[in-house]
């Protein structure tokens, strides 16, 4: 069997560990051969591949990003998008593809697999958004960099006495946010899922000043104000329709330091969250997705995703997987209520 392999939409810590379980497990358990397709979905489009043997994945398992390249096009987009990407799998005598992504890139692995195309989708993002898995490779690392900020930033905010603010990723969903800020001891945070009020913000940062320290706010890219709209700094957007978000962050530390005429100073983490080499527990759920995606396709189970329920890798149909953005549940985000402001 000759099995293609895609990396789309954003690079992910994590994605080189699915590559290589991938190819280890299908070359040396099976005798399949691989290929793989470079840039993602543009790729696809315009047969750029390289080839995917077992030399080609060594000492990969700790690196960062994606060998195989990535790119946020949508094929879907263009009139005879099914068509090329058909096409090139044609071309390559390419039995099955194993597609790696998060959201964007397992929506267009649906309406492929809608028109027929053998395929298994591998669930990736360090947002957390995809539906029907617990979690998804490169969440943890992104996380643990995020904590990692969140510690340091206390130190200046303490030595200065200002509020700090701190803008995580997190576009429709506040996964990284409420954990990081969680585990940052962070005393303010702002999810896309529940719109804040303003007022109650400042009131919980007056409240840090008066005991004598300083608050950390932290605040997703998408998180929105009561009764107002998405701050972006413009309204550029990427191929998927999305617009280009950051800009919360500064909006919000302006308002904070007019409001409560004590000095207030934003950083947005924006990509050093993708960057950088996996977590031990993102390896593993890495490793362990891509030796489940070469047991899905060995079977034949075409049009699923592999997903953590548990500790157990299930498959899931991939219109299950893609019909909703996974969100922050308000009684999750209820819990830590009694942080804020203290």
């Amino acid at each position: 069997m000759r099995v293609g392999v895609l990396t789309g939409g954003g690079d992910c810590p994590g994605l080189n560990a699915v590559i290589r379980s991938v190819v280890r497990k299908g070359v040396q358990d099976y005798a399949w051969r691989f290929v793989g397709i470079t840039d993602g979905w543009r790729g696809a489009l315009n047969d750029v591949t390289m080839p995917l043997d077992v030399p080609a994945v060594r000492g990969i398992l700790p690196l960062g990003g994606t060998i195989l390249g990535s790119s946020r096009t949508n094929p879907l987009r263009l009139e005879d998008g099914v068509d090329r990407i058909k096409n090139t799998l044609s071309a390559h005598k390419l039995d099955a593809l194993i597609v790696i992504g998060g959201e964007d890139t397992l929506t267009v692995a649906t309406a492929l697999s809608d028109a027929g195309v053998n395929l298994v989708g591998v669930p990736k993002t360090i947002d957390n958004d995809v539906g029907g898995t617990d979690y998804t490779f490169g969440f943890d690392t992104a996380v643990n960099i995020a904590t990692e900020a969140i510690d340091r930033l206390h130190t200046t905010a303490e030595s200065h006495k200002r509020t700090l603010v701190v803008e995580v990723m997190g576009r429709h969903s506040g996964w990284i946010a409420l954990h990081a800020g969680v585990a940052g001891g962070a005393n303010a945070i702002l999810i896309p899922e529940l719109e804040f009020d303003l007022d109650q913000v400042c009131a919980w940062v007056e409240k840090r000043f008066e005991i004598n320290y300083a608050p950390i706010v932290v605040a997703a890219e998408g998180a929105v104000p009561k009764a107002g709209q998405m701050v972006v700094k413009d309204e550029s957007r990427d191929e998927f329709g999305h617009v280009r978000l950051s800009g919360i962050g500064d909006w919000l530390a302006q308002e904070i330091e007019s409001r409560t005429e004590k000095d207030a100073r934003m950083t947005a983490l924006g990509h050093v969250q993708r960057g950088g080499t996996p977590t031990a527990y993102d390896r593993w759920l890495a490793t362990r997705f891509g030796l489940h995606a070469i047991a899905a396709v060995k079977v034949g189970d075409f049009g699923t995703m592999v997903a953590l329920h548990g500790t157990d890798i299930v498959r899931i149909p991939l219109a299950v997987a893609t019909r909703a953005t996974k969100r922050v549940p308000p009684e999750l985000y209820a819990e830590f209520d009694v942080f804020f402001g203290t």
